[in-house]
Order: structure tokens, then C-alpha cells, then sequence
């Protein structure tokens, strides 16, 4: 089996998406208003896609070790199934999901970016990072997105995990229909 093939079988086995946020959904950059409130950008590539995933039966997550309220308010628009933020060890988080939806590793794509996603990137049946990714991420990813995180990282994982299945361009077709 090559590499590609090997890369597609894993994308065809997902069946959950987990993400980090900080440098996956976002930038990474921290960002404080004058008064300490805190601001974060998300890509609206990166959105788009999450509901291309979920239109097609693929339910999205975040596990983050932060909690802000701008994750909070993007999770309720994208209308995320699983949100848990404030998880700095983001194992025993990763592990209770899986036993509450019947799920196994291989099931799972988790896209981080730092060392503190190296438990599950070590674990998920997919692992993927953002292009800009730390070192460490960089070589535990069975994926490395062409986009750096908070650029389109996502979607690229999105559009592999669909395609995979070979349902991206139906998936487009009917997210376009009237």
C-alpha cells in the first residue's frame, strides 16, 4: 500500500473530527483589547467546511486547553457537537468521547499543532496538522495540511476526509442547490 492510499484508507475510516483551536481554528496569535478582552479570528473557509463534514454525517469537536468565549460563540454558530475547552490534558477528554459514542481511535482525526496535542495525535486513527505547525506536531501527522492553522487547515482536512469517501463534490453540489 503506498503512502497516499494508506493516507486515504485512514480518511475513509473517520467517522468523528476533533480539533484544537489555538493555531488550528485560529492563528495561535492572542490578541487584547484595551481593556484585556481578548480577540481571535476565525477562518470562514475553515467554517464552511466544518458544515460540509457535518452535512455529510461526520460530527466535528474541539478540545482545547483554553476558555475563551469567542470558541465558545464560534462552536454555538457552527453548532458543535462536542466542545470542551479548559483541557489542558486532553486525553482523558479524548478517551470519554470515544466511550460515549462507541468509537476507537481509528475513527477519530484530531488535527493539533503544538506538543500539547501529541497524546492525541499520537492515538487518532488520522492525525493532521496545520502546515505551520511545531516540529514535534509536524512528524506525529499522518497529514499536514498546505494551509497553516487559522488559513484553511481545516478545510483541507475536511476535503480529505471527503474525498476519501467520494462524496466532496456531491457534498458542494448540495450545500450550492437552492
Amino acid at each position: 500500500m503506498t503512502h497516499d492510499e494508506e493516507l486515504l484508507a485512514r480518511a475513509r475510516r473517520v467517522r468523528l473530527v476533533l480539533l484544537d483551536v489555538d493555531g488550528v481554528l485560529t492563528d495561535g496569535v492572542l490578541s487584547y483589547g484595551p481593556t484585556g478582552d481578548e480577540r481571535r479570528a476565525f477562518f470562514v473557509r475553515d467554517g464552511s467546511a466544518i458544515k460540509l463534514l457535518q452535512q455529510e454525517g461526520v460530527p466535528v469537536g474541539l478540545i482545547t486547553g483554553r476558555t475563551t468565549v469567542a470558541t465558545a460563540l464560534r462552536a454555538e454558530e457552527l453548532v458543535l457537537e462536542e466542545v470542551h475547552q479548559g483541557r489542558r490534558l486532553k486525553e482523558p477528554c479524548f478517551d470519554e468521547i470515544l466511550a460515549r459514542r462507541g468509537l476507537s481511535d481509528e475513527h477519530v482525526a484530531f488535527m493539533g499543532d503544538d506538543w500539547l496535542d501529541l497524546p492525541l495525535l499520537r492515538r487518532a486513527g488520522l492525525a493532521a496538522a496545520p502546515a505551520d505547525a511545531s516540529p514535534e506536531a509536524l512528524a506525529a501527522a499522518h497529514f499536514v495540511a498546505p494551509a497553516p492553522g487559522g488559513r484553511g487547515a481545516v478545510r483541507a482536512l475536511a476535503e480529505l476526509v471527503l474525498r476519501a469517501r467520494g462524496t466532496w463534490d456531491a457534498a458542494v453540489a448540495r450545500a450550492l442547490a437552492p
